[in-house]
């Protein structure tokens, strides 16, 4: 074999295991993005939804912001506030606070949720999979 015979062969070699790398993370992204929407799901389905309606607005990417609001008894129309920079992130901790306190669970939780990486996804699950602790159901 000669010298270029063995490079093509290199570089095909080379873009067949970037190309496996790549449909290997779309797939990992996509079975944790259902995971967790099947987690905010879970979360729905304790403050009273059911779990097939709660997991199709939880999968859809805006809908599951409704849900969100829906989860912690805010009005609709603070999605609109959800939209404007720097405003996004308080409303983000409010939501996530409310979600917390629902659960029974402190305040503070929801601040660790919003803000601090590796905490929030541990608190999140808590949320998700803890045995029933009575959440707070408020009127919307």
């Amino acid at each position: 074999m000669n010298e270029q015979a063995v490079m093509d062969i290199q570089t095909q070699m080379q873009q067949g295991m970037g190309a496996g790398i790549g449909i290997g993370m779309i797939l990992f992204m996509i079975v944790v993005y259902l995971f967790f929407s099947y987690c905010l799901a879970r979360l729905a389905v304790k403050t009273g939804m059911t779990m097939g309606n709660a997991f199709i607005w939880a999968v859809i990417p805006i809908a599951n912001i409704f849900l969100m609001m829906k989860i912690a008894g805010k009005p609709m129309w603070w999605i609109i506030l959800m939209l404007i920079p720097i405003v996004n992130f308080v409303i983000a901790i409010l939501v996530w606070m409310a979600i917390a306190e629902r659960m029974g669970r402190p305040g503070w939780w929801g601040i660790l949720i919003a803000l601090v990486p590796v905490v929030n996804l541990i608190l999140f699950m808590i949320l998700a999979f803890e045995a029933e602790r009575q959440p707070q159901v408020a009127a919307i």
